[in-house]
């Protein structure tokens, strides 16, 4: 069992292909990246919080609502490297577990990270969740990233192909909402030589084949302990999305145009 901090980090890039200055997006009066940090603030699982961006607009939002922000390169080539980045200054040398929460979840709850990070206090190297994936459409959607387990709940493997795949059918409802057949959620919890390990090692092939990070660290041997969880948040990656959390946080605070939802009142008055 590992003890000591545990260091939760929110990597924010300016940049995005589908939503522009995605970070900063307005949603029900707030920018995206303010919604997912009082979210994340009101989980009980971080000693230390922040916000990691190669955006000082970005750092801006997060530190005029209270929140702590960090400044990282500009050249990062994922939210892991972001991280990683942060994890290695002097005044994380103590923690024993450190956390990535993406940037545009603002739905995220606690059971999915808290999930995370009791895999590498348990000795997992890498700790990440999934939940049953419920749908043919979304098994076969190839932007849902699916992942397979050993029986004692590693990663076998991680694709966007519609895996485990049945030969001489397809799986059905009760399947679909079982173990078996599981979407990933990009929510990850690492150990601190871990971390250090996988942004050292080279792309590897099937990452490249796949366009999945974590496949570089399974196939270096790294283990990754899945937890199944209830239910996955959605995200905000397309203006489609965007319109759809907008609602969901205007109804979530009770009237139309209200500052925040209810549950997060409690963290704002708290600042």
């Amino acid at each position: 069992m590992r003890t000591g901090r545990v260091l939760g980090v929110i990597p924010a890039r300016l940049g995005s292909e589908r939503l522009p200055r995605k970070p900063l997006y307005p949603l029900a009066g707030r920018p995206l990246i303010e919604w997912v940090w009082r979210r994340v603030l009101s989980f009980d699982l971080f000693d230390t919080l922040l916000v990691a961006t190669d955006s000082e607009q970005v750092a801006d939002v997060v530190r005029s609502c209270g929140g702590r922000a960090e400044l990282t390169s500009a050249h990062h080539a994922s939210g892991t490297d972001r991280v990683a980045e942060i994890a290695a200054r002097a005044e994380f040398a103590d923690c024993a577990v450190i956390t990535s929460v993406q940037g545009d979840e603002p739905f995220l709850d606690q059971e999915q990270v808290s999930a995370a990070v009791k895999l590498v206090q348990q000795g997992w190297p890498v700790g990440t969740v999934a939940t049953p994936v419920c749908t043919l459409e979304a098994w076969r959607n190839p932007a849902i990233v699916k992942v397979v387990r050993r029986d004692d709940g590693a990663a076998l493997y991680f694709s966007r192909a519609p895996i485990p795949f049945l030969r001489d059918r397809e799986p059905t409802p009760d399947e679909l909402r079982g173990n078996g057949f599981l979407r990933h959620l990009g929510v990850y919890a690492y150990a601190p030589d871990a971390l250090r390990r996988w942004v050292s090692l080279p792309e590897h092939l099937l990452e490249q084949q796949e366009r999945l990070e974590q496949l570089r660290p399974l196939a270096a041997g790294i283990g990754i302990g899945v937890a199944v969880v209830a239910s996955s948040p959605e995200g905000v990656d397309t203006p489609a999305d965007a319109e759809r959390a907008e609602r969901l946080l205007r109804e979530m605070a009770g009237e139309r145009g209200a500052a925040a939802p209810p549950e997060m009142i409690h963290h704002l008055n708290r600042e």
